[in-house]
């Protein structure tokens, strides 16, 4: 029998405050497994503005702790109301002073799995995060969830191919990397590189972009979040790129060993040849 995975994301409008803004995700949610979903996932930051827009310290408030703080426990509480896998991303506070841009994992049962932090920092006009984030330290962990191997590469994080190649290795089938990324920054990428990445990789990618402008500054989020297979052909339609939005997509995981074995990138790999990629 297929295996095939009903899965969810979200690319939201930022509503004004915290509470309003998981309300509306919890929402989402619920209709996402009306619809039959396993999983869904949901943008970077996904309870704040996206505040990386300015260097303020006002904006350290967003942050919380993983898995300890109120919004992942709110959604462990959502996971097991819907049985569906969630993929979290927050601000998280580790200790006073130490914060990570972070992605949750609950399994469906409520249960928490684990957390990625985002590896590569940004820091360029309109996003501005190395002021915010230390970069991760966790590596690239692959999740088993109710669904199947389940990882998390964030935002800018996809310019960058060695992560992908290591959630591949980990034995990662589907990756989400939730984003908030800006009309005419990197617009022309985006539908190239994670369709990219999961050719490369032999996987399937969530990509989920925030939409719409926000308060601090003048950033255009362009939505037109998607998933794409590991031949890198969108399943269904792309979403607007003005409209918040709710994808519900099946994607069929018995394709990833289709790909497998007829691609065989993962057999031809040569490591032992690819030492001076991490040379200083």
């Amino acid at each position: 029998m297929a295996q095939v995975v009903r899965a969810a994301l979200v690319q939201a409008t930022w509503t004004g405050d915290t509470e309003s803004m998981i309300a509306k995700h919890e929402e989402h949610a619920r209709r996402a497994a009306a619809q039959g979903a396993q999983i869904i996932g949901f943008q970077e930051v996904f309870n704040a503005p996206y505040f990386c827009q300015v260097q303020e310290p006002e904006h350290y408030r967003w942050a919380e702790a993983v898995p300890n703080g109120p919004t992942v426990q709110r959604m462990q509480a959502l996971a097991r109301e819907t049985g569906m896998v969630i993929v979290v991303p927050v601000f998280e506070l580790e200790s006073e002073g130490l914060y990570y841009n972070t992605a949750a994992v609950i399994d469906a049962d409520g249960s928490y799995l684990g957390k990625y932090r985002k590896h590569h920092i940004p820091q360029v006009r309109g996003f501005w995060e190395k002021y915010y984030f230390r970069p991760g330290n966790l590596g690239f962990p692959v999740f088993d969830t109710a669904v199947g191997r389940v990882g998390v590469y964030i935002c800018y994080d996809r310019h960058f191919p060695e992560g992908w190649r290591e959630l591949g290795l980990n034995g990662a089938q589907l990756v989400y990397n939730p984003s908030a990324t800006s009309r005419g920054l990197s617009g022309y990428l985006w539908q190239l590189e994670q369709p990219a990445s999961a050719v490369a990789n032999e996987y399937f990618v969530a990509a989920i972009n925030r939409v719409g402008q926000e308060e601090y500054g003048d950033n255009d989020f362009y939505g037109t979040s998607y998933f794409v297979d590991p031949r890198g052909q969108f399943v269904g339609d792309v979403a607007s790129d003005k409209e918040e939005e709710l994808l519900v997509r099946d994607l069929d995981f018995d394709l990833i060993k289709e790909v497998r074995d007829q691609w065989a990138f993962y057999r031809d790999r040569r490591p032992d040849a690819y030492g001076g990629l991490v040379q200083p």
